[in-house]
């Protein structure tokens, strides 16, 4: 099956159920996290932005749990930064990346734009586009990472998927396109992510700049620009990363994040987690020292002092000291004063990051770490060697997500519109207008 066949002919039913149930498990994810950033720096700031400088013209979207009119460029590049500034949206192993900070976001700019012109998308098509979104996203973040020098950060390759989900919304013709496709891989956000993780800013993974990519790159192509081929796409040295579509699902090798941080960080959270409930003497005032062994890229987060809420987020042992600390590491400990918390700082300064080369060996096709605790009365706990909690051979349960779900949106939106949001998502399918789930989503919270 040809690509353009795929994303015209693909229909929601189509995928196999669990697929289905994983689309909207991602869908709810991305929501809840973008309400439990909806207040911090980097979401009110590009909101601000948003708004002073791409205003509604002739398309209009509004900006998620704020209501306020915008071009859908300005709605993609809010939406992505709004999700990608809370660290705990899910993300993919082949790709070293995310595609869905930036294809909702996206998908939800340009289906409220048609909608503002009057065009009807069942909740059944909003579901089709996203998992196009998601599916030829996630198989170019494959390709990128197979063929550049470079790791990339997620908006190199997430606005193909943005392209391909909106070229079935818009209705393009095979031609048109194929240009959107070369437009957006051409003008895509080539990041250097390693500089990010080593110097930590609102910049994060560029889903944002992504969002803003795919859209720009179908108005472009839609106003006659052209831009074939995408080298990520149909160049021969790729094939293989698409020769599966519509039969293989790259959105079911997706892994979800417990906590608000790195996905690099997470294993050694999850090793921290199972030492404590084995272990009920690892108590703060009772841990002289902790010992970090993991992989290179994640010994480089270090974070012992974060200055803000980036450096928090992109640290390994200030979210493992809150742990300690606190029993939890939420979105309350990776923002606001919590960063500058003393019982957190206290705990941090005791613990050592170290590269283990048996796991860097096992990277990226394994993310490990392993951690050994000291308590001062001389006894010591290393747990094995041990994967993040939600990974797909370590899936959350529903009830963890649901958990997580409400513990980002019931505080930021309240508890009656989370739960309504939380059912609309898993009765999208059977909406025949979408209207009433993109209220909730974008009108002021």
């Amino acid at each position: 099956m040809s690509l353009y066949s795929f994303i015209q002919n693909f229909e929601f039913s189509d995928a196999p159920a669990k697929t289905q149930e994983l689309l909207k498990i991602c869908l709810l994810d991305i929501i809840g996290v973008a309400a439990g950033a909806r207040v911090n720096n980097t979401s009110v700031t590009l909101k601000s932005f948003a708004a002073t400088h791409y205003p509604a013209s002739s398309l209009s979207s509004r900006l998620w749990f704020d209501g306020r009119a915008v071009h859908p460029f300005g709605a993609g590049y809010a939406g992505g930064f709004n999700v990608d500034s809370l660290d705990a949206h899910e993300g993919h192993f082949t790709s070293k990346g995310h595609a869905g900070a930036t294809v909702v976001p996206a998908v939800i700019a340009l289906v409220d734009a048609c909608r503002a012109q009057g065009k009807d998308i069942t909740g059944e098509e909003l579901l089709t586009v996203l998992m196009l979104g998601y599916e030829t996203g996630l198989r170019a973040g494959n390709a990128l990472m197979a063929t550049a020098p470079e790791y990339h950060a997620s908006g190199a390759f997430s606005g193909l998927g943005v392209v391909c989900a909106g070229a079935r919304l818009l209705k393009l013709d095979e031609n048109t396109f194929r240009h959107a496709l070369g437009i957006a891989e051409y003008f895509g956000p080539r990041c250097p992510m390693m500089r990010l993780v080593d110097h930590p800013s609102m910049l994060r993974d560029a889903h944002g700049a992504g969002a803003y990519a795919g859209l720009n790159a179908l108005f472009m192509a839609q106003a006659g620009v052209t831009g074939a081929p995408a080298g990520t796409v149909e160049a021969s040295d790729v094939a293989q990363f698409w020769s599966g579509v519509g039969t293989d699902w790259e959105i079911d090798k997706q892994y979800f994040k417990p906590w608000p941080v790195c996905r690099w960080a997470q294993p050694a959270l999850t090793a921290m987690t199972q030492l404590k409930l084995q272990h009920p003497q690892i108590h703060p005032d009772a841990v002289e020292s902790v010992k970090v062994e993991t992989f290179h890229e994640s010994m480089r987060l270090q974070g012992h002092r974060p200055n803000n809420a980036d450096e928090a987020q992109y640290a390994l042992a200030f979210p493992r000291a809150a742990l300690i600390a606190r029993g939890r590491v939420g979105a309350d400990e990776v923002t606001g004063v919590a960063i500058h918390a003393p019982e957190i700082l206290s705990i941090s300064e005791k613990i050592v990051i170290t590269e283990a080369a048996d796991l860097s060996a096992r990277f990226p096709s394994e993310i490990l770490s392993r951690v050994t605790v000291l308590l001062k009365d001389g006894t010591s706990f290393t747990s094995p060697i041990t994967a993040a909690k939600g990974d797909p051979d370590f899936p959350m349960s529903a009830a963890e997500f649901s958990e997580k779900f409400h513990l980002f949106a019931d505080t930021s939106l309240g508890v009656a519109r989370s739960q309504a949001i939380q059912e609309e998502v898993w009765s999208l399918a059977g909406q025949l207008d979408s209207k009433h789930f993109l209220d909730l989503l974008l009108s002021p919270a």
